[in-house]
């Protein structure tokens, strides 16, 4: 996504230039990991505001400053440039403050209240940040995005299709909602799965009752996923903890209706249409199914006009236009 980003601002014409490769990502919860890190972007932070001053940067933009790897050097940055500090899915977690995390908690705040702008990427991230926004600060709505200007190849297949990582124990509730909505489908219903990792034997595990119905096609590559998009007929993925989800543009982008649950996050990069609620479980996904789809037309459309390259561009470009990057 931060690539993308990237992406975006340099079709805009904007001169990108990346600041610092410092990594501030503390997953344990390490307070003595933290107050290292911190002391290392302190010490970065003069030599980035000399290189700062000397390129005339016009203002500074953050991708997903959070509690577990929060903005050290931006807010600084700014301030002493004197430039605007922007943020891009930003996440405000104040249940975090006294915790484990508490040092890199505070910091993702501040970075938060310092934003003149910040854009959200989902509905839930934007209640967080107007919640707790400060008075001089600004919202803009930038819709989740494929890199691309134009749409792959329409999909012209009739089985299902998954995409998901198998690296963690959270993905299973999506493969597990599978399982079942499968088991509640005709037997002519088939799936392919693509994806890989630690966990797959427990996904196997999950789909040896459906046989020679479910094929595996491990990790594929960018030009294999799409081939794989383009020969199915629909992408079923529940959406169990997911931030949002690309897999879901890429397959919209090929035309692919998508089977998942109304959650939140997923539902902002969903096609608008109802999708069954968490209660529903199995029995939701499967009516879904089950129920006459969209157009292709209708969903690569939607694609088109708000989630490819040229939408987030336009976007962006109103948003640096407000703080007055020009």
């Amino acid at each position: 996504m931060a690539r993308s980003l990237m992406a975006a601002l340099t079709q805009l014409g904007a001169n990108v230039d990346l600041a610092a490769t410092l990594r501030s990502r503390d997953g344990a919860g390490d307070a003595a990991v933290q107050a290292r890190l911190m002391a290392e972007a302190k010490a970065l932070i003069p030599g980035i505001i000399a290189k700062g001053r000397a390129a005339g940067w016009q203002g500074w933009i953050t991708y997903h400053t959070y509690y577990k790897a929060p903005d050290l050097i931006g807010p600084a940055v700014a301030r002493a440039l004197k430039i605007p500090y922007l943020t891009i899915e930003a996440t405000r977690a104040k249940k975090r403050l006294g915790g484990p995390w508490d040092l890199f908690a505070r910091a993702a705040e501040d970075a938060c209240d310092a934003a003149d702008l910040a854009f959200y990427l989902t509905a839930r991230d934007r209640e967080a940040l107007l919640a707790y926004a400060p008075p001089h600060q600004q919202h803009i709505h930038l819709r989740p995005f494929l890199p691309r200007s134009d749409l792959p190849a329409m999909a012209k297949g009739a089985h299902l299709l998954a995409v998901g990582m198998m690296r963690a124990a959270a993905k299973l509730g999506s493969y597990q909602l599978i399982a079942q909505t499968m088991a509640l489908l005709p037997n002519e219903a088939t799936l392919e799965i693509a994806g890989d990792g630690p966990v797959r034997s427990q996904v196997e595990a999950l789909m040896v009752p459906f046989g020679t119905r479910v094929k595996f096609l491990g990790a594929l590559n960018k030009d294999e996923l799409e081939t794989a998009y383009a020969r199915a007929g629909a992408l079923i993925w529940p959406g169990v903890d997911e931030a949002f989800g690309l897999t879901y543009l890429e397959a919209q982008a090929h035309g692919l209706p998508v089977i998942a649950q109304d959650r939140p996050g997923v539902r902002d990069v969903l096609f608008p249409r109802s999708y069954p609620s968490v209660d529903q479980g199995a029995t939701g996904l499967a009516d879904l199914a089950s129920t006459p789809p969209p157009s292709q037309d209708a969903i690569r459309d939607h694609i088109r006009k708000f989630h490819l390259l040229p939408a987030a561009a336009a976007t962006l470009r109103d948003g640096l236009q407000k703080v007055g990057i020009t």
